[in-house]
């Protein structure tokens, strides 16, 4: 399911675009302000439908804190038609721009096509996401929404061994014959348990209960890509 974040003060177009796009198998969260919408924002957000006029600023400032933090994809909506006004939003970094008032059917084809046009690009980036997860290969960095985790080397490799097979159960034999491969020398289970532990400590919110790197009784474990 691709989660949407709706930043829109207009309370009859906001349950409007969130009725209608929860029918067609969308989860979308709404915040009316650009404050509310930097609070609530994350990377768990597959995408963002941003107004550009808000009641305490404009949505080109939620535009730059957003790329600033992620490469999220940003549809505007708003009522501004201007082509001087569609550039700059453009300029900015946005991927696509509607003007009110719209079709909800027009708004959701656009959403798909940015959607797909996303995927295709993140096949040649070295960012990985996952949940409030993001993990920079080119960087060796790892980022739990906004603030980054300090990460030692074999976790670092072991979470970025999840990320590039989320949603896959992966054997703990699979597992350590990766990292022995990776590391260069004997990773034992007892290992591999205590990087599990340490790695869940950092980057689940109650590590007791995972959420992310869920454990597969007597096979392995599996990272979820999404939010039960």
């Amino acid at each position: 399911m691709k989660r949407i974040l709706l930043v829109e003060d207009d309370d009859n177009i906001s349950f409007g675009i969130k009725t209608y796009l929860e029918k067609k198998g969308f989860k979308v969260d709404i915040v009316d302000s650009l404050t509310k919408g930097k609070d609530k924002f994350s990377l768990i957000y597959d995408l963002i439908v941003l107004d550009v006029n808000l009641p305490d600023g404009t949505g080109y400032d939620f535009l730059s804190y957003v790329k600033l933090k992620s490469q999220t994809p940003i549809i505007f909506l708003t009522v501004r038609d201007e082509e001087k006004e569609i550039v700059k939003g453009l300029d900015l970094g946005a991927d696509d721009y509607i003007t009110k008032p719209f079709k909800l059917s027009v708004l959701e084809s656009r959403i798909n096509t940015v959607l797909r046009r996303v995927k295709r690009d993140t096949t040649l980036d070295d960012t990985l996401f996952c949940q409030d997860l993001k993990l920079i290969k080119s960087q060796t960095k790892v980022f739990k929404g906004k603030d980054e985790i300090n990460i030692t080397g074999r976790e670092y490799k072991l979470l970025k061994m999840f990320m590039e097979n989320q949603n896959q159960t992966l054997t703990r034999e699979s597992i350590l014959e990766k990292l022995w491969d990776i590391e260069g020398d004997f990773v034992n289970d007892n290992t591999l348990t205590v990087t599990i532990k340490r790695l869940r400590e950092k980057i689940e919110d109650n590590p007791s209960k995972p959420k992310i790197i869920k454990t597969i009784k007597g096979i392995g474990y599996r990272m979820e890509s999404e939010y039960e």
